[in-house]
């Protein structure tokens, strides 16, 4: 610990006041037993308030419910990809289907978490996001993948449109397996900024704004394997 800890500042999003109070109380408990600090900078009870909020406040980590009436969480996050938000959006929610899981991750979620499991998932979850990692427990990627491969039918076809170098495409294997910029750098043998580099390359070529959505994309158009 050494008075070290890791600074995460949160915006919380969800309609539920007592839900609110339940991840402050979680996160209260994280912050006296590890090594991050967990600072909620504001909540909000609906998309307009997260995207001002976000604005304003430009929290490293967002935890977004689905269910924000009169809107949803997917179109938060599409508002937060068109304000060129740097940080990443956790999914809390009571939906368990694949469709919402799969639509959340395409959005540009970093990670997906049913709230009947966070008791035992949230800490796990938010520390593999703001490591720059994808986080989906077992029971949300089996549904995941699911999808990616009910989508493959058009892969084939698709794949070719996009024209990728060699070394775009080893980048965005090792992407798509869960690799930091480093941990890439370290496997390729080349430097990070290198590895940013072929990133914004790739993702301009998918079409995409965020590592998630290259992931998701690769996979869909059959350019890489899961």
């Amino acid at each position: 610990m050494n008075g070290t800890k890791e600074l995460v500042s949160i915006l919380l999003v969800d309609d539920e006041p007592h839900f609110r109070q339940g991840i402050r109380t979680l996160l209260n408990f994280y912050n006296n037993s590890s090594c991050v600090d967990l600072n909620i900078v504001g909540e909000a009870a609906s998309v307009e308030q997260a995207v001002k909020l976000t604005t304003e406040q430009h929290p490293s980590l967002i935890l977004l419910d689905l269910e924000l009436p009169p809107e949803d969480g997917i179109t938060a996050l599409h508002r937060f990809t068109e304000l060129s938000y740097k940080g990443k959006v956790l999914i809390l929610s009571g939906h368990q289907q694949d469709d919402w899981v799969f639509r959340a991750m395409q959005a540009g979620a970093w990670g997906y978490v049913f709230k009947d499991q966070l008791a035992t998932q949230l800490y796990e979850a938010i520390t593999t996001v703001i490591n720059n990692k994808v986080y989906l427990p077992p029971e949300v990627a089996t549904g995941f993948f699911r999808l990616f491969h009910y989508y493959t039918g058009q892969s084939l076809t698709a794949g070719t449109r996009i024209q990728l170098t060699e070394r775009e495409r080893e980048v965005l294997n090792w992407l798509v397996q869960g690799a930091s910029n480093e941990q890439i750098a370290r496997h390729l043998y080349i430097t990070v900024a290198t590895v940013k580099a072929h990133l914004t390359a790739i993702f301009e070529k998918l079409g995409v704004a965020s590592r998630t959505q290259a992931i998701v994309k690769a996979l869909k158009m059959g350019l890489v394997c899961s």
